[in-house]
């Protein structure tokens, strides 16, 4: 495992997975236990985009909101430094936006590489497969079930290839996955 980056915090632990797999309902159980945790940058930005009839969303202009994602996940990683909140949780992390960029089949830079080697969350990565019983799409989350699959199975191999293990979360009810995590921190 690489946790040598110039940026390596170990007290960032990721969840992630692919759509609509539960991770931001369990991130809200996980702040009702009094977890500090951080929203997922792209529902953020798929909101403001809306709200401002804007053209970086994956259904318009995916190269822009590609970009967009990228470059709020590394903010958001650089100021959550500053917070000294102990033990973080994040809402996807910065290799999301990388397979979102293979997806979509976009070129990702070296830069995305060389920010997602640079800044490094702790090596054990959350990660929740897609469960059918609970995957529905909604007015952000517009994925069909079998672009979710594809979507999780290029998200674990992007976390791997930079040499991140993956833990993954059993289903269960919401609270049941809550003490998974925090048993495994």
């Amino acid at each position: 495992m690489n946790d040598s980056g110039p940026f390596y915090r170990p007290n960032f632990y990721v969840i992630t997975g692919g759509p609509g797999a539960g991770k931001t309902t369990l991130l809200h159980e996980l702040q009702n236990r009094g977890c500090y945790c951080v929203n997922e940058v792209a529902r953020e930005i798929i909101r403001e985009q809306v709200l401002a009839n804007g053209e970086a969303l994956p259904w318009k202009d995916r190269e822009q909101y590609l970009e967009l994602m990228f470059e709020r996940s590394v903010d958001s990683f650089k100021k959550q430094e500053t917070v000294g909140a102990g033990i973080m949780f994040f809402d996807r992390g910065i290799p999301d936006s990388i397979t979102y960029a293979e997806i979509i089949g976009s070129k990702r830079s070296a830069n995305m590489e060389a920010e997602a080697r640079n800044f490094r969350y702790n090596p054990k990565v959350f990660f929740l497969q897609p469960w059918n019983q609970i995957y529905e799409t909604d007015e952000e989350r517009k994925q069909s079930w079998e672009e979710a699959v594809i979507s999780a199975e290029l998200n674990a191999a992007t976390y791997r290839r930079l040499g991140y293990s993956i833990i993954e979360i059993p289903n269960g009810t919401v609270a049941e996955r809550a003490d998974f995590v925090l048993r495994n921190v």
